[in-house]
């Protein structure tokens, strides 16, 4: 995912329309061993009224405009110091010293923590300054450029995002100096105790482009196979979209399960980097978001087209390579998602900004990435690609919004979108749509097929796959719906025996319970959970915090009495749950975890239709190694631990809906 400074962005909102960008000049030097960063920072204001702001943790040593020290007061908004820049007859030169002390490097945070918090860490196994955070000054109406010197003590390495102009290295100290000459939102600082390697290469296009690794001593031999894909991935996307906008790409290591894309780089976890698959998945994904995200920029009042057009033409596409039955695959991982996800916490495309919680994954990458499926759908591959080239040719280093998408697609497809886009983008929610009513009736040697489909309200257009099986074998056939009950005939060369409504799963909806069997996700997601401690003493604090880990929203405490009305999860011990369960009326420990492992994890749906969660463990200690794996489980039905490591996983089986011809 990118990573933009939106906390500031927000507290100087209301310069944001009449100033023009600055540009920054920064001198910072870090050190992680005591957590001192003490930093001096130049920036050139145009003449119009604007803000400047720093996080309140810094010391200012010095404040000037001009050559005028304290010319401007400072005040205090939403943990920034603010000083507020009247209109001027000629642009400006402020300059900034301060120093402080980062909070300290905390290895343990979860994947969550590390989305949640956007503090600025430092330590000798790693520092992270997000731009987010306000450790440098930040502008209202963002940056022009920068031009950043960083030094840290030896043994240590420093990034920022842009062209590493220069570096130098002694006995006591390294060096680097990176600048970016592209509209900014803020500067991201990385530093650790890096193994950097350098490989210079040309992209596809001829052009010079420098790639290379910050990893940890322990993932160093990594290195070569990641630049390897990188160079791949580069000559991938310049072929399918245009130039690689940028002069560089590095791989940095976090000791923090850290998954973040900026310009000219990407910043990922050293456990997600061990991963064997990362290479062929993650990596890519960020890769493409030098084109989407870092080289278009997201217009975020109006949404946040980025991650869900990334995931698009990365995840999915890899899955398109693996052939047709992974793609479905993905789309029903999608779709399961969506089912999962309570409409309190839907919400339209236009109005996701970022990845906070699962919820907003499901609506802002996932939904989103099945717009870009049928889209392309529907105004054919060639047309989606050219329009794609457009969309950069015009937007580059700029920020455009889903308008200026719908504008590319339009004139590439020479038609008009406005009824797709406002459905898609503008609403929350999906259709769901069922049989009501099918007949076969035979005309000589032929049968004609007559379907009536429902929808619920409000209504969509759609065009619906159906999937009709004869005696004979199968054929597709598609039907357009756009009110609540829709009435349509074809033929068929012989005698029906049924028909599958969208089997291949190629529109966004609401599954059918058949079709969406319960998974972990249903519960981490809704706000109505309520949690079963079994039993509620000894293990009972290692299962709040296992709790606090996988659920988005505080769990309600169920101890017993009447079930509750959304998700139950229970957890405790294994020798406990199954008396519990039993007790209470709930299905039994499954087959499929019966007897294995040292924790299992699986799903049920009750007597009243809500889904059950059960995270069942040998021991205390068995309980606590699941809190940090098992939020990664959120699609399956069912998952078999050894300590820490998933050795099998699972999902009940999906069926599609069915008519079957009498």
């Amino acid at each position: 995912m990118t990573l933009r400074a939106a906390a500031a962005a927000l507290a100087l909102a209301a310069a944001h329309a009449v100033a023009a960008p600055a540009h920054l000049e920064l001198d910072a030097t870090l050190d992680p061993a005591t957590r001192e960063l003490a930093a001096r920072g130049t920036l050139a204001v145009g003449r119009e009224a604007t803000e400047i702001a720093l996080a309140t943790r810094y010391k200012i040593e010095s404040f000037a405009v001009d050559g005028r020290r304290d010319a401007v007061p400072a005040t205090t908004r939403g943990g920034h110091r603010v000083w507020r820049l009247p209109a001027a007859e000629r642009a400006r030169r402020v300059e900034i010293a301060w120093r402080g002390t980062l909070d300290p490097l905390d290895e343990a945070l979860s994947h969550r923590d590390t989305l949640r918090e956007a503090r600025p860490v430092a330590g000798e196994r790693g520092s992270f300054l997000p731009g987010a955070a306000s450790w440098h000054p930040v502008v209202a109406s963002g940056l022009s450029g920068y031009r950043v010197t960083i030094q840290v003590p030896a043994g240590q390495k420093a990034i920022v995002a842009g062209r590493l102009v220069e570096e130098d290295e002694s006995a006591a100290r390294y060096r680097a100096r990176f600048e970016f000459p592209h509209p900014s939102d803020g500067i991201d600082l990385m530093a650790g105790p890096y193994r950097v390697v350098n490989r210079d290469a040309r992209t596809a296009a001829g052009n010079p482009v420098r790639l290379r690794t910050y990893f940890h001593p322990e993932i160093a031999a990594l290195a070569d196979g990641y630049l390897d894909s990188v160079a791949g991935y580069i000559d991938l996307y310049e072929g399918w979209i245009g130039a690689y906008p940028f002069t560089e790409f590095s791989v940095v290591s976090s000791p923090t399960p850290s998954g973040f894309g900026m310009p000219t780089l990407t910043y990922l976890g050293i456990d997600v980097l061990r991963l064997p698959f990362i290479r062929a998945t993650s990596l890519g994904h960020e890769v493409l978001h030098n084109w989407w995200g870092n080289g278009v920029r997201v217009d975020y009042a109006r949404g946040n087209w980025s991650e869900g057009l990334t995931t698009f033409m990365a995840d999915y596409h890899f899955k398109e390579r693996q052939g047709p039955a992974a793609a479905r695959e993905m789309r029903l991982e999608w779709l399961r998602d969506y089912a999962a996800l309570p409409a309190s916490e839907d919400r339209p495309l236009n109005r996701f900004v970022a990845r906070y919680h699962g919820a907003s994954q499901i609506v802002g990458y996932n939904k989103t990435a099945m717009v870009f499926v049928m889209l392309r759908e529907t105004i054919g591959r060639e047309a989606f690609d050219a329009g794609i080239r457009a969309f950069w040719r015009e937007n580059k280093f700029r920020a455009a919004s889903w308008a200026d998408l719908r504008r590319a697609f339009e004139g590439a497809a020479k038609r008009d979108l406005g009824g797709f886009f406002a459905q898609w983008i503008e609403r929350a929610g999906a259709p769901s749509v069922r049989f009501v009513d099918a007949r076969a009736t035979q005309r000589g040697e032929a049968w004609r097929v007559t379907v009536t489909l429902g929808q619920s309200n409000p209504a969509y257009r759609l065009r619906v796959p159906l999937r009709l099986r004869t005696g004979q074998g199968e054929s597709t056939h598609a039907i357009d719906i756009e009110g609540e009950r829709t009435v349509a005939s074809f033929e068929a060369a012989a005698s029906p025996t049924g028909l599958l409504l969208d089997p291949d799963l190629e529109l966004f909806r609401r599954l059918a319970p058949d079709e969406a069997p319960p998974i972990l996700r249903e519960a981490m997601v809704h706000p109505g959970v309520a949690l079963a401690l079994v039993p509620d003493g000894a293990n009972a604090g290692t299962a709040r915090k296992l709790a606090a880990q996988l659920l988005d929203h505080p769990a309600k405490a169920f101890t017993g009495g009447a079930l509750p009305p959304g998700p139950l999860v229970a957890i405790g011990a294994s020798a406990d749950l199954d008396a519990w369960l039993a007790q209470h009326g709930l299905p039994a420990r499954p087959a499929a975890v019966t007897g294995r492992g040292t924790g299992q994890m699986w799903t049920a749906t009750r007597a009243d239709g809500r889904t059950l969660v059960v995270v069942s463990a040998r021991d205390a200690e068995a309980l606590a190694a699941l809190a940090r794996p098992l939020p990664h489980y959120g699609r399956s039905s069912w998952v078999v631990f050894d300590g820490a490591k998933a050795i099998d996983r699972g999902v009940w089986p999906s069926r599609p809906q069915a008519w079957t011809f009498k």
